[in-house]
C-alpha cells in the first residue's frame, strides 16, 4: 500500500522539464507529476483524455481553435483526439491524470517521448 504523497516533496525530489514521473496508479490510471518550462509538442491522444492540473506557476494549453491558460490551483481535461501544445513561459508543477498506456508524446515519436517512467519514491 502507498503512503501518501506531499507534492512539495515530490516535486523537489527532481528538477528535469518534460519529464513525467508517476506518483500513483488507480483503477487503470495513472498520476503523474512533471515540471514544464518552454514550449512542448503539438500531438493528440487518440484514444485518450488527459487533464492538466497546475500545481504550481501557469500553463498554457494551445488548441487549434483557442488557447487555454491555467493558473496554480485549475485544471483542465483535454479531450481524446484532439491536438493539443502545452507552453509554460516560466517553469510549471503539473500533474496529470491519465490512462496507464498513454504515452506523454501521444501520437509523436521523438526525444521526449518516455516509454518507461521513473516512479517517485
Amino acid at each position: 500500500m502507498q503512503d501518501k504523497v506531499n507534492l512539495r516533496a515530490a516535486f523537489d525530489s527532481f528538477s528535469d522539464h518534460w519529464n513525467p514521473r508517476l506518483a500513483a496508479e488507480l483503477n487503470g490510471q495513472h498520476v503523474r507529476l512533471a515540471k514544464l518550462k518552454g514550449e512542448f509538442v503539438w500531438h493528440a491522444h487518440e484514444n485518450e483524455d488527459e487533464m492538466f492540473f497546475v500545481v504550481r506557476g501557469g500553463l498554457t494549453i494551445r488548441l487549434r481553435d483557442r488557447n487555454v491558460t491555467l493558473n496554480e490551483g485549475e485544471f483542465f481535461v483535454v479531450p481524446r483526439g484532439v491536438e493539443h501544445l502545452p507552453i509554460a513561459e516560466d517553469e510549471a508543477w503539473v500533474m496529470m491524470f491519465e490512462p496507464a498506456r498513454t504515452l506523454n508524446t501521444g501520437n509523436v515519436r521523438n526525444a521526449r517521448t518516455r516509454t518507461e517512467l521513473d516512479r517517485l519514491d
